[in-house]
């Protein structure tokens, strides 16, 4: 952009805010660089699975100019020659190639990949070839004067490059490309495919379950056999076709290494004939290419795939009888199992696709041309190369398509700007067009002949029929109220399309029977087409490639708004945060996320990102990101055990234990922390100390604070948890099997679930109190009142632990199995504490609730250290005296004197079983814990004192990507 006072600035909007950049010394050079990151960053997002095998752009924190500029040259070098995603341009040659039916030499550039060489004139529109390594036969060098090179390929074809730079150089890389490409997989000739081609005979072979067999004849050539006697003048002008492209193949070469030329265009143009139209097809998508570097491969998928259940199985058995119900082909199990075996062989092959509605349709337009192998390598050309993010539950491709549809109709169309200001109408009714390549919409023999034009030209071509259909109907689109009206005449038009030069029967053909009334005119296909070329056809590939990521920038922020206002809608109906903090805190969740799939190539929730899931599971925070997050959100000092809390409240409301937490879960924790009342706070922050959130080993992953001594003794329950501590049981997501039944019950579960009550809870024991009380003191750590709460902490457990001693006593004496017969003695504080207390620390310490008690310095200290649990390498040691081992293995004097002092006076040790220390345990319910709590004001002030939830989001805001980056 540019203007009176920012003259060549870039703009960047992000975030509802616009920043402006100027004083560039390469301006040009600088927006490219961040066009090339912002769309890193988009697929990075979108398709984790591109980079991991790009050691280029693997690694964020390593990216280069370099290395971008190198990504983007592999791209672009790959969409215009059609190869795999494998291969990568290597070496670059300025060079004449003799162009034998011109007869002269052409200049251009000849490309060398890992597996290709290809040449493409100057402009790229006078011809361009692709010549596979394993083609070709041998390179001589027959003029060094003119530094000329001869290629020598298969079925006695040779190319002649003159004037070639560091021919020497070339010649020596073919030569070793030839002799490590002498392998089994490379060892498939294009005679050899041709050769099949005419000589494969019969309809299945494999074996005899039709479920397994594989089609080995394109289904129009078994239920529409070519008739050679047939003199029908369309056959005639068929038989035209063929003789031409027969000429055009003498004279340009036939299969993978044959010239591409605008006269081939002209010829696509006018309609590929039946009989080639499976080749050419083949040739033209580069799909011959991958399956004659795969042999087998599509028999193993089939074999593989074969009984396998899934959603995408489900969904392909919805679909198939769908699927052209009128062609005869798929109203007989043979197209129908054709049909099934392609779709769920490419579901095993692409998980992350899967299978999405419109493939079906695709696929049953292939099969009636390609055998059936070719078929699925069509398929994966079309979703893996030619139309990128287009199969998906988003369909971004195609959303980024439509904006580029629009910005054409802008500038080319502009009467029908004027006239239409909302263009997002073309949008909604132009997405079966791109989705379908107009076979949805058109009839069969003639939504071939687009098909056609998309295999030789890609995206280009729909761009501009879709122009042209606009343009034939715009007159009457001037006319039009509504957008009902609107699709009318739309839908009108194509009915109105005929093939006049379709061979194909009556019974085969799908004309709509309106098309023939004689009020309405027709439309030939051939003429729509060329019409598009000519008024369209100077659309350049490059234009459109530089307008899909402009726009998918935007599309995709479309797509997040209407993300965000879902999930937002559905949370806020369950928390009291306002509208402007729970957007607030789902940008910082989000934020959060996007950092994590960002910087951390192996992070959960990158690895569990499948956009296509329901909007609250899109964005979810692995233990790592969550704890962040936590520690910049949570409302206590700096003092707080920030990392033991967050781990106990992560495995908290992880309630369907995938080791991920969704904004809902995220907000319903942090929304009782901000907003709950007395008892709700107290409760959850009760069974922050209750499994699962709190165990008995620490989690391998969450660092050991110095200030957190008592993580070091915690024990795990379930010894089989994965590397990451947290045992996931939900369905696997991003994959192509997914447990249907356990998504309902989960579903069905949360229906269900009821308000928790307080008699609900578990009993807490005696280690998790212990870990409550530490939680307690942690959570006072810089308060005013510090000092105070202490003590009503230290007031509190007295009370309770005198409350559980003489329940325990009561229990004694009314037991049969007790043989004792002294008296209940009188409760004092001295003996109120002599059991089960002198685990915490001695009775004088913490246990009286006098007011000359011990000074809160001291009921700290000691209530930190005295709790010395098991080492984690020996959960479980005991003394010889049955009493709990201290670290070093000997008995706790302490425990061990104390449970003898618990005993009454007069029982006989020599004719009775020493007590268990288990049978000395000690738990309190949460009714207890409460009723203890609330007589002390001063703690009932300290968790219900409000939350300054703005200042906390302001600084979380700020800190965020500041406690990223010190990660």
């Amino acid at each position: 952009m540019s203007s009176v006072l920012l003259t060549e600035s870039i703009r960047v909007c992000a975030g509802g805010e616009e920043y402006v950049f100027s004083m560039f010394l390469h301006l040009q050079q600088t927006f490219l660089i961040m066009e090339q990151l912002g769309n890193y960053a988009v697929r990075r997002l979108i398709d984790k699975e591109m980079f991991p095998d790009d050691h280029i752009l693997s690694d964020p924190l390593q990216i280069t100019k370099r290395g971008l500029e190198t990504h983007a040259r592999n791209e672009a070098f790959r969409a215009f020659f059609r190869l795999p995603r494998e291969e990568n341009l290597l070496e670059v040659y300025e060079s004449f190639l003799w162009v034998p039916f011109s007869h002269f030499n052409t200049l251009g550039k000849i490309c060398v990949s890992e597996n290709y060489m290809c040449f493409a004139s100057q402009d790229g529109s006078q011809c361009h070839l692709i010549i596979p390594i394993r083609e070709i036969l041998s390179v001589e060098k027959p003029d060094r004067s003119s530094r000329a090179l001869t290629v020598c390929l298969r079925g006695k074809r040779a190319l002649k490059f003159s004037e070639v730079r560091d021919f020497e150089r070339l010649a020596g890389t073919i030569r070793r490309k030839c002799g490590s490409t002498a392998s089994p997989q490379h060892s498939v000739s294009n005679q050899m495919l041709l050769e099949i081609h005419e000589d494969e005979e019969g309809v299945m072979v494999g074996q005899k379950d039709s479920s397994k067999a594989v089609s080995t004849e394109a289904l129009m050539n078994v239920f529409h056999p070519h008739d050679a006697e047939n003199l029908d003048p369309k056959m005639l002008k068929e038989k035209m076709k063929e003789q031409s492209w027969q000429i055009h193949f003498a004279e340009y070469g036939r299969g993978t290494s044959m010239f591409c030329t605008k006269k081939t265009r002209d010829l696509i143009v006018r309609g590929v004939p039946e009989m080639l139209r499976g080749e050419l097809w083949m040739l033209f998508s580069g799909a011959v290419n991958d399956m004659a570097t795969h042999p087998g491969y599509y028999t193993e998928l089939v074999e593989a795939s074969l009984g396998a259940s899934s959603l995408a199985t489900d969904e392909i058995e919805r679909d198939l009888h769908r699927s052209l119900p009128d062609h005869p082909a798929f109203q007989s199990d043979t197209g129908i199992s054709a049909l099934r075996r392609v779709l769920t062989a490419y579901a095993y092959r692409n998980p992350k696709i899967g299978y999405c509605q419109a493939m079906n349709i695709l696929t049953s337009v292939l099969l009636l041309y390609a055998k059936e192998e070719e078929a699925f390598w069509l398929l994966v050309a079309v979703c893996e190369r030619m139309l990128p993010d287009y199969f998906n539950r988003r369909i971004i491709g195609a959303l980024v398509d439509q904006a580029v549809f629009e910005d054409l109709i802008r500038v080319r169309l502009t009467q029908l700007t004027e006239h239409m200001t909302d263009l997002t109408f073309f949008s909604s009714v132009s997405l079966s067009w791109f989705l379908t390549l107009f076979i949805s919409v058109l009839p069969i023999e003639s939504a071939v002949n687009v098909v056609d034009c998309f295999f030789y030209d890609g995206i280009k071509a729909i761009l501009q029929l879709g122009l042209a259909t606009l343009d034939y109907n715009m007159d009457a689109l001037l006319c039009c109220h509504d957008d009902a009206e609107a699709v009318t005449i739309l839908n009108r038009f194509f009915d109105s399309v005929t093939n006049k030069d379709s061979p194909l029967p009556p019974t085969v053909q799908q004309a709509s029977a309106g098309s023939n009334d004689k009020g309405t005119s027709r439309v030939d296909i051939s003429d729509l087409i060329r019409e598009a070329y000519e008024k369209y056809g100077d659309i350049q590939s490059e234009e459109v490639e530089s307008m899909r990521r402009r726009n998918k920038l935007y599309v995709i922020q479309t797509l997040e708004d209407t993300t965000k206002q879902n999930v937002l809608r559905v949370v806020s109906q369950e928390v009291k945060f306002t509208a402007g903090h729970l957007d607030e805190l789902y940008a910082l969740f989000k934020r959060q996320h996007f950092l994590s799939c960002y910087w951390t190539a192996n992070s959960p929730a990158l690895l569990h990102h499948d956009p296509s899931l329901a909007y609250l599971e899109q964005y979810q925070l692995g233990l790592s990101q969550y704890s962040l997050l936590f520690s910049l959100l949570q409302p206590w000092g700096p003092g707080t055990n920030t990392h033991s809390l967050a781990l106990w409240a992560f495995r908290l409301i992880d309630e369907n234990h995938d080791g991920l937490v969704n904004f809902k879960e995220f907000c319903g924790a942090l929304d009782i922390l901000y907003s709950g009342t007395f008892t709700e706070k107290l409760k959850f922050l009760f069974k922050l100390h209750l499994p699962p959130a709190f165990t008995c080993r620490p989690s391998p992953f969450i660092p050991v604070a110095e200030d957190l001594p008592h993580l070091s003794r915690l024990t795990v329950c379930a010894p089989d948890a994965p590397e990451d501590g947290v045992i996931r049981k939900s369905p696997e997501r991003g994959r192509g099997k997914v447990d249907l039944q356990a998504y309902l019950k989960q579903w069905q579960d949360e229906i269900q679930k009821k308000e928790e009550s307080i008699k609900d809870l578990p009993r807490i024991n005696q280690t998790q109190f212990i870990q409550l009380s530490k939680t307690l003191y942690a959570l006072f750590h810089g308060d005013p009142e510090e000092e105070s709460l202490f003590r009503a902490v230290a007031r509190v457990t007295s009370l309770l632990l005198r409350m559980e001693e003489v329940g325990r006593r009561l229990q004694e004496n009314t037991s049969p199995s007790k043989t004792s017969t002294s008296p209940l003695q009188p409760l004092s504080p001295a003996t109120s504490t002599t059991s089960p207390f002198q685990t915490i620390s001695p009775p004088e310490t913490i246990a009286s609730p006098r007011p000359d008690a011990a000074p809160v310095e001291t009921v700290t200290s000691k209530l930190q250290v005295a709790h010395l649990g098991p080492e984690p390498s020996s959960p479980c040691k005991t003394g010889s005296d049955g009493a709990p081992a201290s670290p070093d293995g000997s008995s706790n004097p302490s425990i061990s004197s104390s449970t003898m002092e618990t005993e009454p006076a007069n029982t006989p040790s020599d004719n009775t079983a020493p007590t268990s220390p288990t049978d000395m345990e000690w738990s309190f319910s949460f009714e207890q814990i409460l009723a203890s709590l609330l007589n002390e004001p001063v703690l009932v002030r300290f968790i219900e004192k409000p939350v300054d939830t703005e200042n906390l989001l302001d600084r979380a805001r700020k800190d965020q990507l500041k406690a990223q980056m010190m990660k």
